[in-house]
């Protein structure tokens, strides 16, 4: 049985060992495993149109249990060391974009449809067309400027930066919740960024999960022996779970509604919509194909990821999946890098990976016992991470400079992912136009800014139009 596994997988071909793959997989796991508290937090604490919000214990289940099926599959079907998770700057957009537009079915249903269309993508071969049209220094500031909005929701959510209430005249945030850092959760958000900053800076593996966990140990033994209002700390009270395993909830599983945003939304809105989610999951995810297969020196003599036509379909389905299980997108994780700095080089470590997530179904409680505040660090990190984008972007060019700071600026200051997008790729045909160069603008990019113009301008052209 094990020389039929290893010739399926072509461990020993590619020079691995079953060891390494398994010690690959659970290095893989656990730098990544912040997901099962991240996204319930980030999903969980913003309400739809209506007001609803999703259940923190429902949102863990779902979370690990399309990460544990998709990246079963992408090991056995890609046979890469790639592990598949709700991704993070995507389950932003669909919390703080997509759903306050709708209801949370009719959010998710839109995430089905990005996965579906990025399928028909890469069936279609049209990926090349869709990649060439967007210049790579707009693809890098929109990493950036989704990596400023992800920090600038962690210094939010922790109480670190609120807004002032009530008050028009002045700044629209401030420091702490008076002008000054006050109350013990705060105090846990800032120790906590030490933390992550610190063994980030030694390199430790897994240091944005060895700083949750040990954050919440403090935030609990704190909410303890202190006298705090349970409301300082937000949604979750980190207090001891009577229970650390427990069935898992599927209550969210199948809850989406496909067309349902068509009667909440503008079908020009919702292109717009799903453009973006389309272009942060297809362009990370070339980026990590190519990043975690050059790492681990699978690229042939031409530079080509093997298997990449169904490596890039499995990524496209776990998008659709993920809405279909209300997780939000999937896509392919960086973090997979762990794994193959352990020696991972192929599918067996995926497995092992979806067999831990397999795992982590049954260990909810343990994940709603996390604080926003011992989360948000893991935000501030993974925003510094996205950031690094910006030391690619030709700064001396103005005609991609001006463009990529629109759209880095625009997207935490207007909190807005899609409005980012939005400004940079008007100001780039803009731009490119009056330097006589409009040739060099691909006509799917010209169609899109066009798209984006009508975005901007939708109330006063609707009240051209004399439309209510």
């Amino acid at each position: 049985m094990s020389a039929k596994v290893d010739r399926y997988f072509q461990i020993s071909a590619r020079g691995s060992t079953f060891a390494r793959e398994t010690r690959g997989g659970f290095a893989t796991f656990f730098t990544m495993a912040y997901i099962l508290v991240l996204n319930p937090i980030i999903l969980g604490g913003t309400a739809d149109k209506f007001g609803a919000e999703l259940s923190g214990p429902q949102l863990v289940t779902a979370t690990a249990l399309v990460a544990a099926v998709m990246t079963a599959i992408m090991g056995l079907g890609g046979n890469l060391p790639l592990a598949i998770a709700a991704g993070l700057g995507l389950n932003a957009v669909v919390a703080f974009q997509i759903a306050p537009l709708m209801s949370w079915p009719d959010a998710m249903g839109l995430i089905v449809i990005e996965g579906v269309l990025i399928c028909l993508l890469v069936v279609t071969g049209l990926r090349e067309a869709v990649m060439h049209a967007i210049p790579q220094s707009l693809k890098q500031a929109i990493s950036v400027g989704i990596g400023m909005f992800i920090a600038f929701i962690g210094f939010i959510d922790a109480g670190f930066a609120t807004r002032i209430p009530g008050d028009t005249g002045s700044v629209p945030v401030q420091l702490g919740a008076s002008g000054q850092l006050s109350g013990w959760p705060v105090l846990v958000f800032c120790l906590g960024v030490l933390l992550t900053i610190a063994l980030m800076a030694r390199r430790v593996r897994g240091a944005i999960l060895i700083s949750i966990v040990v954050m919440t140990v403090i935030a609990v033994v704190i909410n303890e022996n202190a006298t705090i209002d349970p409301l300082a700390w937000g949604l979750t009270v980190p207090t001891v779970p009577e229970d650390i395993v427990a069935a898992p909830d599927f209550g969210l599983i199948g809850s989406f509604s496909l067309f349902g945003a068509f009667e909440q939304v503008g079908v020009v809105t919702i292109v717009l919509l799903v453009f973006t989610l389309i272009l942060s999951d297809f362009f990370d995810t070339m980026g990590t194909v190519v990043g975690i297969s050059s790492e681990a020196g699978l690229l042939d003599e031409n530079g080509k990821v093997p298997n990449l036509g169904r490596v890039l379909l499995i990524d496209g389905a776990a998008a659709a999946v993920g809405g279909a299980a209300s997780a939000s997108s999937n896509t392919s994780y960086i973090e997979s890098a762990a794994g193959v700095g352990e020696g991972a080089r192929t599918g067996f470590a995926s497995l092992v990976t979806g067999a831990l997530f397999g795992v982590a179904l049954f260990l909810t409680p343990l994940a709603t016992v996390v604080p926003a505040q011992a989360a948000a660090p893991a935000l501030v990190a993974v925003g510094f991470l996205l950031m690094a984008q910006v030391r690619h972007i030709a700064w001396e060019k103005y005609e991609v400079a001006i463009p990529a700071f629109l759209t880095i600026a625009a997207m935490p200051f207007t909190y807005s992912i899609t409005n980012g997008i939005g400004a940079g790729f008007i100001a780039y045909v803009v731009i490119k136009a009056v330097v006589g160069k409009a040739r060099e603008v691909h006509w799917l990019l010209w169609g899109t800014a066009a798209l984006f113009v009508v975005y901007f301008a939708i109330d006063p052209v609707e009240q051209l139009l004399g439309v209510s």
